[in-house]
């Protein structure tokens, strides 16, 4: 008779974390979408895909939605970090949106002109680029993320 033993091993985010960050990021990142496109359209449109020598809204989509993805498992992470602030809808929304100012603060208002100048897109914003619809937008993202962080992981 044999017998087969299982061990669990810990990797960065499990299984249904980063799947709900995933779900979380794509929610938060079409909200997010949709007040670019209205608000913002030159950077839906011009300054996400000029990122990656591309062009177009298509393009600017596809890139911030992947974005939005990969950030959302990066929340995942975090949320794991730290339970006792991702284990409630409110919790967890409260710190979505500390991370989409977060995000704002670092992505948004720094990398982002200093990326753009690099690749030599002509309206590459001044930096550092505080531009308050920006945040707006940002905080949208994170809280929708942090909404539904907690439902899709513990559906």
């Amino acid at each position: 008779m044999s017998s087969v033993t299982e061990t669990a091993v810990e990797t960065g985010v499990e299984g249904r974390a980063w799947q709900a960050g995933v779900v979380g990021g794509l929610f938060g990142g079409a909200l997010m979408g949709v007040l670019l496109s209205v608000l913002m359209t030159p950077v839906i449109q011009s300054a996400i895909p000029a990122l990656w020598g591309l062009s177009g809204g298509v393009a600017g989509w596809v890139i911030h939605m992947s974005n939005s993805a990969v950030l959302g498992v990066a929340f995942a992470a975090l949320a794991k970090a730290l339970p006792q602030y991702s284990s409630s809808i409110g919790r967890s929304t409260a710190l979505g949106a500390v991370y989409g100012v977060v995000l704002w603060v670092v992505l948004a208002a720094l990398v982002m002109p200093v990326w753009l100048g690099a690749v030599g897109f002509a309206g590459a914003p001044a930096l550092p680029n505080f531009n308050p619809m920006s945040l707006v937008a940002h905080l949208v993202y994170g809280i929708a993320l942090g909404a539904a962080y907690p439902l899709v992981l513990n559906r």
